[in-house]
């Protein structure tokens, strides 16, 4: 599924009016359905106290008793004696429900209007809340304006008349959509402090308003939804916290503009799903085992990483680099530390990379990683490696003296953070690939800017910086960020809260270089290790009974 941003939606819903000639008033009259229709599925599942995650949108002609007739005693379905109405309209009781559309001057108002006048032929109570007046609608909005005043809709505006939210059951905010910047003001910011004040169930036309719609910024104030309907692709801002939560439930409906046009109008962005793993990656999902294969089919990796107060951290990446698949796995260490875990993993086996006895690693030890470099498949480096005298001159050495993948995490980033914004041009292109993996703060050091200003926009910095210093960067957090050199990203989907634990990035830097031994590209390794990391923590959680008793090491059992 495509991402796209503000821009990226107008360019593609103008080729679709003006190249491909779809009206839009076609588009517009195929959003507002789509709204009223997912309107109708909130109040179905409260008549029915609440979704068990079952319901199925019923596509025109389901068979349902409430739109059957026959016209006579004894006659079989399928007769030719049915008569069947559009069951994605219908519910039972529809009276029951009253809802106030506030509609705004724009084109997400005028998507309110044609969800108000599907809403009225379905039998439900509506009432238009503008918060222009009317007349500041215009073009296909001023359409549907005048649609709905031939049909005597109620109608009130803001300021004119006042609006009591308690008699309502239900609110559509159609006020501000994907172009609008900055908090609300006005009459746009009095409505929707009052829809969330009700307590009422909010539906939200393609975004919420008060949404930034390319980064998931939240502003002051902005609707919170039970339910937004997005519209034709799915937008940036509603796959990124905080966005994510003022959206409710995301529900992506078609209205007649071709998906494919998506990247044809900018980089590309999907959502990271098994499809698109398996069509667009070309990722072998089931990762499955040639029949003959042997230890050296499926690689070998070398891990530097722990020190004496943070050996967890090199035991669990070199420990989840095996989970993943590779054939064998090596993890070099600082030798006063390896009799401490000899043993501890009998599948691993260990190197002493640092000399000296102080369980630390140094700068000398750079040409120990790189000798036993030679003879494995991909290096991993970061987790628990400590910071010491010369380290980015270390990680350097590393980075230009090794044409093995790299895979780069905690520490190491820090490093890497040290030579400047400009550190892995500066260094110079590597041959092989070199995927980094920071997690918010980490990213913050790399692009010299606060965490806050990164989380305002993962997607954003992240494509950014991977295609200007030609790295895959996988920018941790909920809803992970995998960005590429060439422009292409991709937002996962698996994983929760309780993965927020010491040591889980850890076990994903293992599982990376795992997959990059087994042949996998940076781009493949980078996306399907993270898509499998979720998953196992999904897994592990069920297994523990709740998120929050997660620890790394129940990630790397559910593997």
């Amino acid at each position: 599924m495509y991402i796209v941003t503000a821009e990226q939606m107008r360019a593609v819903d103008e080729h679709t009016i003006q190249q491909l000639g779809i009206p839009a008033v076609s588009l517009m009259e195929n959003a507002g359905r789509a709204i009223a229709e997912e309107v109708i599925r909130l109040c179905r599942e409260s008549q029915h106290g609440g979704s068990d995650g079952s319901y199925r949108r019923p596509d025109r002609g389901d068979d349902m008793e409430t739109g059957r007739a026959h016209t006579g005693p004894g006659e079989r379905v399928g007769s030719g004696s049915d008569i069947l109405a559009d069951p994605a309209l219908m519910m039972s009781h529809p009276g029951d429900q009253h809802w106030y559309m506030l509609i705004g001057k724009g084109n997400n108002g005028g998507d309110g209007l044609v969800a108000a006048r599907h809403l009225v032929e379905a039998g439900l109570g509506v009432t238009l809340v503008y918060a222009d007046a009317p007349e500041a609608l215009r073009g296909e909005a001023a359409v549907q304006r005048d649609a709905a005043a031939k049909l005597g809709m109620p109608a009130v505006v803001h300021g004119r008349e006042a609006v009591d939210f308690s008699r309502c059951t239900g609110i559509v905010d159609a006020l501000l959509g994907t172009g609008s910047r900055g908090a609300p003001r006005g009459a746009y910011a009095a409505l929707i402090r009052a829809a969330n004040d009700s307590g009422k169930p909010v539906v939200s036309a393609d975004v919420p308003s008060g949404l930034n719609a390319d980064t998931g910024e939240v502003y002051e104030p902005c609707i919170r939804a039970r339910v937004t309907v997005c519209l034709a692709l799915l937008k940036r801002g509603l796959v990124q916290y905080p966005g994510a939560a003022a959206a409710g439930r995301t529900v992506v409906r078609a209205i007649g503009i071709p998906a494919r046009l998506a990247p044809e109008h900018g980089p590309s962005v999907r959502l990271l799903t098994d499809e698109v793993l398996r069509d667009a990656l070309r990722v072998d999902t089931g990762r499955l085992r040639d029949p003959d294969g042997h230890k050296g089919t499926y690689g070998h990796v070398l891990v530097a990483a722990g020190s004496m107060p943070m050996s967890g951290a090199g035991l669990l990446s070199a420990k989840a680099a095996l989970r993943a698949g590779c054939g064998l796995a090596t993890w070099a260490l600082p030798a006063a530390l390896l009799p401490h875990v000899i043993g501890t993993v009998p599948e691993l086996m260990l190197a002493a990379a640092a000399d000296g006895n102080s369980g630390e690693w140094n700068a000398a030890s750079a040409a120990a990683v790189l000798r036993l470099a030679e003879s494995r498949d991909v290096l991993a480096t970061g987790p628990g490696l400590g910071r010491f005298q010369s380290d980015t001159d270390w990680l350097r050495s590393l980075w230009q003296h090794t044409d093995r993948p790299l895979v780069i995490d905690a520490d190491a980033l820090n490093m890497l953070a040290d030579a400047g914004p400009d550190g892995p041009r500066a260094w110079g292109q590597r041959s092989a690939a070199t995927i980094l993996t920071p997690h918010p703060g980490e990213m913050s050091r790399l692009l010299g800017m606060s965490t806050l200003e990164v989380q305002r926009d993962r997607i954003g910095h992240a494509a950014r910086y991977a295609r200007e210093q030609g790295v895959t960067l996988v920018l941790k957090g909920a809803r992970t960020v995998i960005a590429t050199p060439s422009g292409e990203a991709y937002i996962n989907t698996t994983g929760h809260a309780g993965m927020a634990t010491g040591g889980a990035g850890d076990v994903l830097t293992g599982i990376i270089a795992g997959l990059l031994a087994q042949g996998l590209n940076a781009e493949q390794a980078a996306a399907f290790g993270v898509y499998l990391h979720g998953q196992a923590s999904e897994r592990a959680a069920l297994l523990r009974g709740h998120p929050s008793s997660l620890l790394a090491g129940d990630i790397l059992d559910a593997l």
